[in-house]
């Protein structure tokens, strides 16, 4: 059915719009967040897309975006907000608002030997697995809240979190899960950088 897709479907449907509806993205609560009891990270990078064409990724820049997450990682648990900034200006607006905002909750436990998690999300919901130090994590989950006929209904996050270099790399792949066959449909290349809290010496910029 992939094949009967045009490209103005892709950019119709390559990610899905969260923050154009009333619908409530973060969850609410009557307490602000604190850095107090948890980990704060902020990450800060772009998106490169593709959409899987006659058997092959082919760019399209057009659906390119900027984001920043903020990641708060709690003793099991981690809570994520990302804005999402479409700035090229050759974006429709079909994929939804230049600007989109998502959330995600992460439930790690441990089985056997291994570090299992559950995905609750403005998106979705899914199972994933990690490393014990959190470097090396994969996500997927189903995508809720569109049509059967899209070419996609699954989402696949790979994470890699290089810490010591400060750097995060992340590939989000949507595709159509059929019957234990995967069929591609697009892809976001991602790569951010760490900030985390600090203290300055002095200011860091100057009016010239």
């Amino acid at each position: 059915m992939r094949h009967h897709f045009s490209l103005l479907m892709v950019l119709t449907t390559l990610f899905i719009s969260c923050g154009t509806s009333s619908k409530i993205i973060v969850p609410l609560n009557e307490t602000l967040p604190s850095t107090n009891d948890n980990y704060t990270i902020v990450w800060v990078g772009k998106g490169k897309a593709f959409t899987f064409q006659d058997g092959k990724y082919i760019r399209n820049a057009a659906n390119d975006y900027a984001f920043e997450v903020v990641q708060r990682r709690y003793t099991n648990t981690w809570k994520s907000i990302k804005n999402m900034h479409r700035v090229h200006p050759n974006y429709d607006g079909k994929a939804g608002e230049r600007e989109q905002t998502m959330f995600f909750e992460i439930d790690y436990h441990k089985e056997g030997s291994q570090i299992r998690s559950e995905i609750h999300s403005s998106l979705g919901n899914g199972k994933g697995h990690s490393d014990h130090e959190f470097r090396e994590q994969k996500i997927q989950f189903e995508a809720e809240g569109i049509s059967y006929f899209a070419p996609y209904n699954t989402y696949r996050i790979t994470q890699h979190y290089n810490y010591e270099e400060g750097v995060l790399t992340e590939t989000v792949e949507l595709f159509k899960l059929e019957n234990d066959i995967e069929i591609p449909f697009a892809k976001i290349e991602e790569k951010a950088l760490i900030f985390i809290p600090t203290q300055l010496a002095k200011a860091p910029t100057l009016f010239e």
